[in-house]
């Protein structure tokens, strides 16, 4: 069994430490397992609240607010361990979800990455907006999840409990090999907060390994806590980030093409949301295209390097068609649906 480390991030988060910590300590008190927590330079008093009551818990503190990608690269430079869990702070752990993941990690050394089966904890019976049973993108790259698409989230009835192989895993509860996010550059600084696990992840695919879900483990994700799922600040990042991945991971000669299929569909989104009087999301799609444009060129080399690392570009675990049509002009809402 391999050597893994829990490492949850934290900023100013002393309240959801209090309500979600005692499930983590108290159903990963496993061999060879070790929780960390990692602070974002908090201002409140999370830190002392831990050193006061979970002594044993290793504390990597950084000098200031690296977002989710630097806050996790930064600390987990100071982290030993083959698997490095990382898991977000708002997130309700189940008895037995670790080993699962564990054991499918130590059964296959192409396995990069995987999940546990992400359910909301607020309505239980339900998958959770980020990462539900498994990542996926469509043609297009929009991401979607087996359980989500977009915001139509479906009730956990057993339909999506086998393991298999998925294009990227969520954020909020990723274990991956320590060599593996080293070697492959980790989560990019650059992306701040949001979609940075869906660039790894396309990396480590394009690079030839597998990502995988596992519904025998399963944890509850509050979701929203450091930033609602529905915000101005969220949507640009979204927005942004999304073509951020694309260009750093999609085949040679295809990127411009793309792009102009991006540009249309971001369009009717940004123009979706005037109509609909959302000024404020409006402005954070045209400022998320905005921000792309003038720091595009910080991508250019980690562009060259995924190109030279890459293997392969065609994944099954791409859908073949527009998810966007099939949600909205086909009515398609369930992942079991869709024509893979």
């Amino acid at each position: 069994m391999g050597k893994t480390a829990i490492v949850i991030l934290n900023w100013n988060g002393k309240s959801l430490l209090e309500k979600f910590l005692p499930s983590v300590v108290k159903y990963s008190t496993l061999p060879g397992v070790e929780i960390v927590v990692a602070d974002n330079a908090s201002s409140d008093d999370s830190v002392s609240f831990l050193q006061k009551n979970y002594p044993a818990i290793k504390i990597v503190r950084l000098d200031k607010n690296y977002g989710f990608a630097g806050g996790y690269n930064k600390s987990l430079e100071q982290v030993d361990a083959d698997y490095f869990m990382l898991l977000n702070s708002d997130v309700e752990v189940a008895e037995n979800w670790l080993q699962p993941l564990i054991a499918l990690m130590d059964s296959d050394e192409k396995i990069a990455a995987c999940q546990p089966k992400i359910r909301s904890y607020r309505y239980r019976d339900y998958f959770e907006h980020a990462g539900a049973s498994g990542g996926f993108v469509d043609k297009n790259y929009f991401p979607f999840c087996r359980g989500r698409i977009f915001n139509e989230v479906e009730k956990d009835e057993g339909q999506y409990d086998n393991r298999r192989e998925i294009f990227w895993a969520t954020g909020a509860a990723l274990m991956i090999r320590a060599n593996i996010f080293r070697e492959s550059g980790g989560l990019d600084n650059d992306f701040f907060a949001h979609m940075e696990e869906i660039d790894l992840c396309w990396r480590l695919k394009n690079r030839g390994y597998k990502i995988f879900v596992e519904p025998a483990s399963v944890v509850y994700h509050l979701g929203g806590a450091t930033l609602n799922y529905m915000s101005p600040k969220k949507t640009m990042l979204n927005f942004r980030n999304n073509l951020y991945m694309i260009y750093k991971n999609i085949a040679r000669g295809k990127f411009f093409g793309m792009l102009l299929t991006r540009l249309f569909y971001d369009t009717v989104a940004a123009f979706k949301f005037l109509f609909s009087l959302q000024f404020t999301y409006f402005f954070a799609v045209m400022k998320a295209h905005c921000q792309f444009w003038f720091t595009m060129h910080r991508f250019t080399e980690k562009r060259k390097e995924n190109l030279k690392q890459a293997i392969s570009f065609d994944h099954a675990e791409i859908f073949g068609k527009s998810v966007v049509k099939a949600f909205y002009l086909n009515g398609k809402k369930k992942f079991s649906e869709l024509e893979f």
